[in-house]
C-alpha cells in the first residue's frame, strides 16, 4: 500500500511541477488579416490558443482551439514562430506556448463563452497592439518581423 502513495505522490510532483504546454496561433484568413479574441478573464485581446490535452497532439490542439474560440476551420498549418517558456509569460500558471502560423477560414463564432467575449479579425496596419494579453504583444512582434523565437 505505501508502495502506491509514493507512485501516486511521485506523479503529483511530476504534474504541478512541470509547465503546462500549450499553443498559441496566428490565425491568418484569406484576406490577409489576422484574427484575435477578446478574453473574458484578462479583458484583453489575445491571440487564440490553449493547452495541449492529455492524449492530444498539436495538430488535433490547433484545430480544437481555433474551433472553440473563434468557430474558423483550420485550413493549413503555417510556420512554427517560436517556443516561449518565461514563468512569468501567464500570471496563472507556469505555461510553454508553441506559437503557430495558420491559415484558417469560415464564420467567426464563440463557442467557448466561458473563456471568450470576442472574437474579431484585423488588419495588419490596425492590430490591437500594446495591452495583449499573456506575452501575445512579444509574440505577434516576432511573427510580423518573421523571427523565429525560443524564449
Amino acid at each position: 500500500m505505501w508502495y502506491n502513495w509514493q507512485f501516486i505522490s511521485g506523479v503529483l510532483k511530476i504534474i504541478f511541477r512541470h509547465p503546462i504546454l500549450g499553443v498559441t496561433l496566428v490565425p491568418i484568413l484569406p484576406n490577409g488579416n489576422i484574427v484575435f479574441v477578446y478574453r473574458r478573464d484578462t479583458k484583453q485581446w489575445s491571440l487564440p490558443g490553449g493547452m495541449i490535452d492529455w492524449g492530444e497532439d498539436i495538430p488535433n490542439t490547433i484545430k480544437r482551439e481555433l474551433k472553440e474560440e473563434t468557430g474558423l476551420d483550420l485550413l493549413k498549418i503555417g510556420r512554427l514562430v517560436g517556443v516561449y517558456s518565461s514563468p512569468e509569460r501567464d500570471p496563472r500558471l507556469h505555461s510553454i506556448s508553441i506559437l503557430i502560423e495558420t491559415e484558417v477560414a469560415g464564420e467567426m463564432i464563440i463557442k467557448d463563452c466561458v473563456e471568450i467575449l470576442e472574437v474579431k479579425a484585423f488588419n495588419r496596419h490596425n492590430l490591437p497592439l500594446g495591452n495583449l494579453a499573456h506575452d501575445h504583444d512579444r509574440q505577434i512582434k516576432d511573427y510580423l518581423e518573421g523571427n523565429t523565437t525560443i524564449a
